[in-house]
């Protein structure tokens, strides 16, 4: 499973013209799911990104998780993150995981990232062709796989 965090001041994501989610300070997480993703990955990420300390104290060092601060999360499917591009110039995606595995997994990450931060957590429609609007803070921005833990 792989994530790409943002930190933002307020993201929102549309699908057919409508807003379907907004947050205001707080993580937008892209989550990218594999065919060998399984539930130890799901509690790890989760636990890693409510644990992460990357919004600023009162000294302006980012010494704060999103739990600490409590901000808002904004998950969004996204398997684009396993793209390919070694061979050729058109990604290959051949280690997304299906609809049929990818969308219980999703799910499963959800419910543990409501369950270890304690709150809802918006998200998008999955498969859904999406427009995601942000404004990040800083930038800052962290890419995280649970198959490279080390």
């Amino acid at each position: 499973m792989k994530v790409v965090i943002q930190r933002v001041n307020h993201a929102s994501v549309t699908v057919e013209n409508k807003i379907k989610s907004e947050i205001q300070k707080g993580l937008l997480i892209f989550v990218g799911i594999e065919e060998t993703d399984n539930d130890e990955d799901i509690k790890w990420l989760s636990n890693k990104i409510t644990q992460l300390r990357i919004f600023n104290d009162n000294e302006g060092v980012m010494n704060l998780s999103v739990k600490d601060i409590n901000g808002e999360t904004l998950t969004i499917s996204q398997f684009t993150l396993h793209a390919k591009t070694k061979k050729g110039n058109r990604p290959s995606y051949q280690y997304a995981a299906k609809p049929e595995i990818s969308i219980p997994l999703y799910k499963k990450f959800v419910a543990q990232l409501k369950n270890d931060l304690g709150k809802e957590i918006k998200t998008g429609e999955f498969g859904a062709y999406m427009k995601v609007n942000l404004e990040n803070d800083g930038p800052v921005t962290i890419i995280i796989d649970s198959k490279n833990k080390a």
